[in-house]
């Protein structure tokens, strides 16, 4: 059977994070071969390039301290709302390149958003989500320590935050674009004191690395894809690099010893490649200028690559 066309999508974006280097995360991935890993794998790659993002020191500030770039981050994720709905009508299983991971809000509204195939009958559908990050990315700005967007885009997804976020990709503020049954969080383990609270209201579930340890990851990984899947057209995998150990993924914005190895991760993508439910992706978080030799972004590479099937040997090899 012919594999699917690849979008690669790139958003140069650090305005939601605390420090510089994630905009250059797109070129850091592209330099480590994603394109050429992908079509290895048999899948036809298109690169659509990078969406425009503004660098903080050509802004006149980053207003609100509770929402810091609220204006042209959103900016931005209204661009790749769009991009990716319209590479969704066009049947093409969006990669979307961070950037800092408030991109996830425009991802996730460009896949569950109302597009139209070939501009003739609309195409809709409902995503579980897989989110892999040391952090619950579920503050608002009542409850953010620090004001930096990256740590908002989980709420927004489930209709808390500010209006603006809400709206992203043509929805009505405070809509939904997940169900909070089908939203599941793996390698969490640094979530802010009045964050837990927005958390356990939005009634997502939430695998500490804790848990991780004390039931077993392989049962982890079944029960969380199952989760994902229940009642849904597929899953979005929206993967933060620093929901690895910063031994294995040293180049990220914000580090948290104790997260997933290098073997759990690639356990969960070759779960989620098998589970044949993944519809779009993203990778953020990757920042070179704290990276040692762009290991990180080359480990990005390989857990894309077994989220979309690479395998040491083929299933029916295995036996």
């Amino acid at each position: 059977m012919e594999k699917r066309t690849i979008s690669l999508i790139g958003v140069p974006l650090d305005l939601g994070a605390g420090c510089r280097g994630v905009d250059m995360g797109p070129s850091a991935i592209r330099r480590a071969g994603i394109a050429t890993r992908l079509e290895r794998l048999g899948y036809h790659v298109e690169d659509a390039g990078n969406l425009e993002a503004p660098l903080a020191e050509t802004l006149s500030g980053p207003g609100e301290p509770n929402a810091r770039y609220l204006k042209d981050v959103v900016r931005v994720l209204e661009q790749l709302a769009s991009e990716v709905r319209r590479h969704r009508a066009e049947g093409r299983l969006p990669v979307v390149l961070g950037g800092d991971h408030s991109i996830a809000l425009g991802t996730v509204s460009g896949m569950t958003g109302c597009a139209h195939r070939g501009g003739g009958y609309p195409l809709e559908q409902r995503l579980g989500l897989l989110w892999v990050d040391a952090h619950t990315d579920a503050n608002t700005p009542e409850t953010t320590p620090s004001g930096n967007l990256h740590g908002m885009p989980l709420a927004a997804l489930l209709g808390r935050g500010p209006e603006a976020l809400t709206r992203v990709g043509g929805f009505a503020a405070g809509d939904r674009r997940i169900e909070p049954g089908n939203a599941v969080l793996i390698g969490v383990r640094s979530v802010d004191p009045a964050e837990a609270g927005v958390v356990a209201d939005l009634g997502i579930r939430v695998y500490t690395m804790e848990e991780v340890d004390r039931r077993g990851f392989a049962t982890v990984v079944d029960e969380a894809i199952a989760r994902t899947l229940d009642g849904t057209d597929g899953m979005h995998l929206s993967m933060d690099m620093d929901g690895l150990d910063p031994e294995v993924a040293p180049g990220v914005g914000t580090p948290v010893r104790g997260g997933l190895s290098y073997r759990e991760a690639h356990t969960l993508m070759e779960a989620v490649a098998e589970s044949g439910g993944l519809r779009s992706l993203e990778v953020a978080e990757v920042n070179p200028i704290r990276d040692i030799r762009n290991q990180t972004a080359e480990l990005a590479v390989e857990l894309v690559g077994s989220a979309l099937g690479k395998r040491t040997l083929p299933l029916a090899a295995r036996s």
